[in-house]
């Protein structure tokens, strides 16, 4: 009989990349990862494999763990720039406070990964289309409520607010004010309709 592990591989795999997403891929030794983890060299191996594995995990996590609560924001029953004026204000704060100044860990992994590595990059990829997709159906439920105009191109809308989500928290990585990330994010709600910013909106911004 196999002898069971004496670890729990989630709370291992979450503090890996923690640890990855805070110090970067090629920064992160398996010293770091061993020390963080709690984990021999050995058993790092033999539950995970190797580095690169590793973070093709930490990937997965990331996604399976912010995903719900992006589409939870999305789906209360708020006007549409109401709800993402909502998720941008908790980027907002994450960054201010100081855990959202590692940035967006796909991104991160987008920006480090080398070209070469396709596997990885689809990884990152296709976690950077569930944001999208995500956004893709809230739009679409605003046009129907009328909140957006007839003619409004959401699949563009999705895939311009998943890319300004993912500069407003490379911005915030190097320059954590809470005005200038907020006038972005005034910005970009703009392309949510014609008519003024909803006042609690702007409220939430102020």
């Amino acid at each position: 009989m196999a002898r069971p592990r004496e670890f729990d591989v989630d709370t291992a795999l979450e503090r890996a990349m923690d640890v990855l997403w805070s110090k970067g891929y090629e920064a992160t030794s398996l010293d770091d990862l061993c020390e963080a983890t709690g984990l021999s060299r050995s058993s790092l191996y033999a539950t995970f494999g190797n580095k690169r594995n590793l973070l093709l995990r930490s990937v997965e996590r990331y996604v399976e763990r912010r995903t719900p609560n992006i589409a939870a924001i999305l789906e209360r029953p708020l006007p549409i720039r109401d709800a993402f004026a909502a998720l941008l204000e908790e980027f907002i704060d994450q960054i201010v406070a100081g855990p959202g100044r590692r940035g967006c860990f796909l991104g991160n992994c987008a920006a480090e990964l080398p070209r070469s590595d396709r596997a990885a990059l689809a990884q990152v990829r296709q976690g950077l289309a569930c944001t999208e997709a995500i956004f893709r159906a809230a739009l679409a439920r605003a046009k129907t409520r009328g909140e957006l105009s007839s003619d409004a191109d959401v699949a563009g809308l999705a895939r311009f607010l998943t890319s300004a989500i993912q500069g407003l928290r490379l911005v915030g990585k190097v320059n954590p004010n809470r005005a200038a990330l907020k006038d972005i994010a005034k910005t970009m709600l703009k392309c949510l309709g014609k008519q003024p910013l909803p006042r609690a909106a702007v409220k939430s911004l102020n």
